[in-house]
């Protein structure tokens, strides 16, 4: 067993590394919540030192990969996006070297993926990694992957490369309607509602043209306010309203395979199966073992 490499999935509000073999193996990792916009006022070095600093000190000044936010222009180094179609070697291809810091080897970054169409241009950094990595836990070179998440991605892959992609902002919407508008009022916090959620995904099933759901979502207050909805059920409502909306409107009746947590999966797999839509779950561990391609290809290790 020859320990090789240090992987970081850096991302906007968290961080989370692995101590991996020259095969991939994780032999431990660790997590953060100093991400790239919550440093805690330390430098990237110093954040990277804290955890992970230790790893390179008792096993040598092994190599590090860094993928995710960490290369955007708020990041540590910007990372120029590889353009679709891409792939591991398009990724290895266009790494952006960080300076070096004492105790580490190479320390390089992931450039993220650029779909550069003239009206609706799209990008990612980080989801690149984890739905390569899926292809290689999974074994497979094509399909459609659905990335959850706060800008949620579907991601198109043949012959092993990113042809298209599409981002939802599901995650984000669904924050911002229930923390900063009238919505959010009548919503109490506790244990997922099972019920909300499915009321959720039914209405958007029902939803029609362009501005249907802007139309739907004002109905949640008027459920509530006529005694319709439970304040326990609406946020789980919401949630289902909008996923559903996000599901009918991104499928094309293919199957398609979920990356993503636990619990977002399950939300995802539970809005699919009420639609009717064929889908499966990706094995866990598609972020790091993305990673592990990405070093390989690139020659870290």
């Amino acid at each position: 067993m020859t320990l090789a490499l240090i992987t970081c999935d850096w991302g906007t509000s968290s961080l989370r590394a692995y101590l991996m073999t020259a095969d991939g193996q994780v032999l431990a990792s660790r997590a953060s919540g100093q991400g790239i916009m919550a440093l805690g006022g330390l430098s990237f070095p110093e954040v990277l030192a804290a955890i992970a600093g230790d790893w390179a000190r008792d096993h040598g000044p092994l190599p590090v990969l860094l993928s995710g936010m960490v290369g955007s222009r708020q990041g540590w180094v910007e990372a120029p996006y590889a353009r679709c179609p891409a792939g591991l070697p398009d990724l290895a291809a266009a790494l952006a070297e960080v300076p070096a810091q004492p105790g580490f080897g190479r320390i390089a970054i992931v450039p993220g993926v650029l779909k550069d169409e003239e009206t609706t241009p799209d990008v990612i950094r980080g989801e690149e990694v984890e739905v390569l990595g899926a292809l290689a836990r999974l074994g497979v070179a094509d399909g459609l992957f659905v990335l959850p998440g706060t800008h949620s991605k579907w991601v198109r892959l043949e012959a092993g490369r990113i042809s298209t992609f599409v981002t939802y902002m599901t995650g984000e919407v669904f924050a911002a309607l229930k923390g900063h508008t009238i919505l959010g009022r009548m919503m109490e916090e506790g244990a997922f509602s099972t019920e909300g959620f499915r009321r959720g995904v039914d209405a958007a099933a029902e939803l029609e043209g362009p501005g249907a759901l802007l139309g739907r979502l004002f109905s949640l207050r008027a459920l509530g306010l006529t005694g319709r909805l439970d304040g326990a059920d609406s946020a789980d409502m919401l949630s289902g309203l909008l996923i559903g909306a996000e599901l009918r409107d991104a499928s094309v009746g293919e199957p398609f395979t979920l990356v993503a947590n636990p619990a977002l999966s399950a939300r995802y797999a539970e809005a699919a199966t009420l639609l009717g839509l064929p889908h499966a779950c990706a094995p866990e561990g598609c972020g790091p073992a993305g990673q592990h391609a990405v070093a390989k290809a690139a020659g870290f290790i």
